[in-house]
């Protein structure tokens, strides 16, 4: 299954040595990092040697001690067997966040062993770096987040890669598709939303190993689990209750979170902490409102708005039961919430913060993202017709160098606005 961040690892590979750092790679569970390095080792080395901390507690023995490099080094090949070459060896910490003492040693390697290469990985690793006994090696690693496969992965998958070429030049020029492929990519693109990005899902959804569904569960499933298991009983419920409040808080015409929607009485200072938990384990995202659409974003933040997403639009899908055969049901309540929630996945995993714009209940641009320097307003619209009232008024206030707006219809640039088609949002 191939992978856009594996072009970020080969990046990471061929780095200078001396501004070389050990990587931390970030995710949720079920997200495919283990595959992906395991891949990237078998590729790109002659030697991979893997410690799973969560598996073989046995590997805690080791960094109990001394963790100077060289001393881990010939207590790793004497566990594996092994010799660990500089160059010819990747050597990777998974389910790193298990062992507080290999997360330590990676500041030792960057100062002392720089010729290691050298990757943590861990499935809640932001949850417990938050927590108070653990120590981040601040600014001896790069830190990269994975998440789920985004709309041309998943062409990828299905074997029409041809088709993200096709839809990057049209992006790229501004220039429309054939109303033939047009077509084709919004049905791919209705296919995407239900089966989702997770790689257990999409897997199953083209090869028939699993119902696709059925893995959908599962995921949900464990996300429960480790939402049980990593926190107190008190807290875990409160968390469940917030993951599970989403679907409600996006059927609503204003999607802006409320916590009287997660329990009668719920409010910030119940639920705060577990907002913190879904997002830092990656289950969630989060985009904050800005009163000031031409302002640096986090001097214009209102910390008491902000909307919240699913990490991946199958697992939305799942839980709220939309399927092939009943989705123009849902239209008119869950669509408009699952089409943002497709676009702010796909816009974090770009790498922006995400960002709204309301102005005093008179209008509301759905994003703000900031983009070579420019705040960009981005309208969503989950059809063709594309009128909006709420653009217009930004644009007049604020004079945008261009804006966007997300829609079902094919690409073009007129009266200074980007029109994306909605199969093409992971080129922005």
């Amino acid at each position: 299954m191939k992978r856009n961040i594996y072009n970020e690892l080969l990046k990471w590979k061929t780095m200078d040595v001396k501004t070389k750092m050990p990587l931390l790679l970030y995710g949720a569970r079920q997200i495919g990092k283990t595959y992906i390095l395991k891949e990237f080792g078998k590729k790109e080395y002659i030697n991979t040697v893997y410690l799973d901390f969560e598996k073989d507690v046995g590997l805690k023995e080791l960094f109990i001690d001394d963790i100077s490099p060289q001393k881990l080094i010939l207590k790793i090949e004497q566990y594996f067997n092994t010799k660990i070459n500089p160059k010819d060896t990747l050597l990777i910490f998974d389910e790193i966040q298990a062992s507080n003492r290999a997360l330590t040693s990676l500041k030792y390697f960057c100062e002392q062993m720089p010729e290691i290469d050298l990757i943590g990985a861990g499935s809640l690793l932001g949850v417990h770096i938050n927590s108070e006994n653990f120590s981040f090696p601040v600014g001896k690693v790069f830190t990269k987040t994975m998440y789920p496969l985004n709309f041309e992965e998943f062409l990828m998958v299905s074997d029409k890669a041809i088709f993200a070429d096709k839809i990057k030049e049209a992006f790229d020029n501004d220039t429309p598709l054939s109303s033939e492929l047009h077509n084709i990519l919004i049905e791919l693109y209705k296919s995407y939303l239900i089966v989702g990005g997770m790689p257990l899902s999409t897997k199953s959804y083209f090869e028939k190993t699993l119902d696709f569904k059925e893995a959908q569960s599962l995921i949900i499933n464990t996300y429960t689990s480790d939402m049980s298991k990593y926190s107190d009983k008190s807290q875990s419920i409160k968390t469940i209750n917030t993951y599970n409040s989403i679907l409600t808080q996006l059927a609503k015409e204003n999607k802006k979170f409320q916590y009287k929607l997660i329990s009668k009485g719920a409010r910030a200072s119940l639920f705060g902490e577990s907002i913190d938990w879904l997002i830092r384990a990656g289950v969630v995202v989060k985009t904050n409102k800005v009163n000031v659409g031409n302002a640096p974003f986090e001097m214009v933040r209102d910390l008491s708005n902000f909307k919240l997403y699913m990490s991946d639009t199958g697992l939305f899908c799942s839980k709220a039961g939309i399927t092939w055969e009943n989705i123009d049901i849902f239209d008119s309540i869950y669509l408009g919430g699952l089409i943002e929630n497709y676009i702010a996945t796909n816009l974090v995993s770009n790498g922006y913060e995400l960002y709204y714009w309301a102005s005093e209940g008179k209008a509301e641009v759905d994003f703000l993202i900031n983009k070579d320097g420019f705040n960009i307003p981005i309208e969503v619209k989950k059809g063709k017709n594309t009128k909006s009232k709420s653009l217009e008024v930004f644009v007049e206030q604020y004079k945008p160098k261009y804006s966007i707006r997300i829609s079902s219809k094919n690409f073009g640039f007129e009266n200074n606005i980007k029109s994306v088609p909605l199969y093409a949002v992971h080129l922005i």
